[in-house]
């Protein structure tokens, strides 16, 4: 089963969510002061904390609406300098081109760290001779120059089987696209384009599970929700694990994750500056939950007294 039913409560929501957004609840109005509106969208990694902390907080807080879509990082940000946001989430910082436009805008933000990803690498649960791969290895496999030419298991080793290579992984408008570009194949952006590439982690689960010759590669919280059917790859002998991430060897794959907001947002909506202010009381526990490794109690504490 590629969703727990917990995560799928969740995109059941994010349903609901889209409904609410298509009948009109981004216009303008929303953003007036007291409204009871929270928009938030961007990345699909951040997802499951915006989710859960959305769905937390919309208990506790009876009235208040926190609509949350999933654009991807730059899908996010583009959204959010236009003013159509007031969070979006991020699995990388933001670019230069992304800061002018906001600052042409005059769209004024906040950079919220929320947690650390490791961003994982993920084969069919049949496959048992690539469980340990080296960075070289992900390069040889995923840079420009493999397109159709790197294309069958073999030729990242002898010792594998004469087999296809079916690759799976995220859109070019996806943090986690830009971050595994720039930290394996060494430039942001650089990849062979011969892979099915989707913003939904979830079509990336499922044609991994099904395929015994798949790899991809996403945040660790789809594979944690999606472990039964997926094996995550060591990377230089290191599996993705928070023990790894929290000791620094689980490297170059372990990435900050980041919510930004609007200053004005603060400023004009309670219910934007109440939410963010859950987030970050709340992170130590609920980040854990969805699969990803909390900052310190005194980091969140840090954050939260610059808001």
């Amino acid at each position: 089963m590629v969703l727990s039913r917990k995560m799928f409560n969740r995109y059941a929501l994010a349903g609901v969510v889209t409904a609410a957004m298509a009948a009109g609840i981004t216009a303008p109005s929303a953003f007036s002061q007291g409204s009871n509106v929270v928009l938030v969208d961007g990345s699909s990694t951040v997802f499951p904390i915006s989710e859960a902390m959305a769905e937390e907080f919309m208990a506790d807080n009876r009235g208040t609406q926190v609509t949350v879509g999933v654009s991807g990082t730059g899908g996010g940000f583009k959204k959010f300098c236009a003013g159509e946001i007031d969070v979006t989430g991020a699995s990388r910082p933001i670019k230069q081109e992304e800061k002018d436009a906001c600052a042409a805008a005059g769209i004024e933000y906040i950079e919220v760290p929320v947690a650390t990803d490791a961003l994982t690498i993920v084969i069919n649960n049949e496959n048992t001779w690539a469980e340990n791969m080296t960075t070289e290895q992900l390069k040889m496999l995923w840079e420009p120059a493999a397109e159709g030419t790197i294309t069958r298991w073999n030729q990242i080793d002898p010792s594998w089987p004469n087999e296809p290579i079916d690759l799976f992984g995220p859109g070019t408008d996806s943090g986690t696209f830009d971050y595994f570009t720039d930290e394996i194949v060494g430039e942001e952006g650089a990849s062979r384009a011969d892979y099915t590439a989707s913003e939904d982690d979830n079509i990336l689960v499922l044609g991994v599970s099904r395929d015994v010759n798949a790899l991809g590669y996403f945040g660790l919280a789809y594979y944690l929700e999606n472990e039964d059917a997926l094996k995550a790859v060591a990377v230089n002998g290191v599996l993705p694990t928070p023990e790894h991430v929290t000791d620094g060897t689980y490297t170059p794959l372990s990435r900050p994750l980041f919510m930004y907001v609007k200053k004005s947002s603060l400023d004009d909506n309670a219910q934007v500056r109440s939410f963010m202010e859950y987030v970050l009381d709340n992170a130590p526990e609920i980040v854990p939950e969805v699969g990803y490794v909390p900052l310190s109690d005194d980091r969140y504490a840090s954050i939260l007294s610059g808001l």
